[in-house]
């Protein structure tokens, strides 16, 4: 069973919270996997707002669309990409450690959709 010790966990955490803090100052990520994850966040936004069509991308709660942003490119784009389940699990739990009440349904449902609408992962280019 992870814990909020696990390092991979930590990981994550220490990824959402600078795309949080990139999405406010849009200053050069110094992170190499947020520079990734920044190349393609077109791409990655693009994703979010096929399958959160109740919510344009910018009523999505900053916190909420840092997870998604991070999950979707760990999904799709990321070279060594975990299994979907647990990229989705990670999500969740970050989502019910800085999210909202609602935050870790909508990060599974969006998170959930996208894999349904991708059966096969994005290459990395």
């Amino acid at each position: 069973m992870k814990t909020r010790n696990d390092p991979r966990h930590q990981k994550r955490e220490h990824a959402i919270q600078q795309l949080y803090q990139w999405d406010f100052r849009k200053s050069e990520p110094l992170d190499e996997v947020i520079v990734s994850v920044v190349s393609k966040i077109e791409e990655v936004d693009s994703f979010i707002k096929e399958s959160a069509t109740q919510w344009p991308i910018e009523q999505i709660a900053p916190v909420d669309l840092a997870i998604l942003r991070y999950g979707t490119w760990e999904l799709l784009f990321s070279e060594n990409r975990p299994p979907e389940k647990v990229v989705i699990d990670e999500s969740i739990e970050l989502a019910k450690e800085y999210g909202g009440d609602s935050s870790p349904s909508f990060i599974n449902g969006v998170l959930g959709s996208i894999l349904k609408k991708q059966p096969q992962a994005v290459s990395q280019e």
